[in-house]
């Protein structure tokens, strides 16, 4: 009783949202994790738990007028493991191990891309669209391709990882939902 007298609350409200983006964070942590230890259908779990998260940590930085530079920076550090490093290290692991260096191609142009799409947007003045596909758009469309697996060959998912790379750092309008 006496302590809460001293307690900050616009504080705690104003780092709700980088709370949320850590655990979006942490998320795509163990998805990887996941992965390395071959629990690839584990770790799809975790990475649409991110993409959760992921929607709602924008939601509360704006109910609670508590958007930052810092809040942007580390919601992209995020996405881009959770997004970014996470469904192609799945995808990589379950479909493309087998095309050794084509495969790592596409897993580090993909991730690259993200990585690209990401910087690209956090310097420019946000307008009410996005300019490329959303790294988070991307990363479940990649991470949903896990269920193909067993009905497409490697170098479909080599395709489908070029065209969502491509796709990301493309100058083409979506608005935002």
């Amino acid at each position: 009783m006496f302590l809460s007298r001293y307690f900050d609350y616009t504080k705690l409200k104003g780092q709700m949202a980088n709370a949320i983006t850590l655990l979006n964070l942490s998320f795509g942590i163990i998805a990887i994790i996941l992965i390395a230890k071959e629990l690839s259908h584990m770790s799809l779990v975790f990475i649409f738990l991110a993409a959760l998260f992921d929607r709602f940590d924008g939601l509360v930085a704006r109910r609670f007028h508590c958007e930052s530079l810092f809040g942007k920076e580390l919601d992209s550090l995020s996405d881009l493991v959770s997004f970014g490093v996470a469904p192609a290290l799945l995808i990589y692991m379950t479909d493309l191990s087998s095309m050794l260096w084509v495969g790592i191609g596409a897993t580090v142009f993909y991730i690259l891309s993200g990585a690209v799409r990401l910087a690209r947007y956090n310097v420019k003045e946000f307008d009410g669209s996005f300019y490329g596909l959303p790294i988070t758009v991307a990363g479940v469309i990649l991470a949903l391709c896990y269920f193909l697996s067993p009905y497409m060959a490697a170098p479909y998912f080599v395709i489908i990882m070029v065209v969502l790379g491509i796709m990301m750092v493309s100058n083409f309008r979506i608005a935002k939902i």
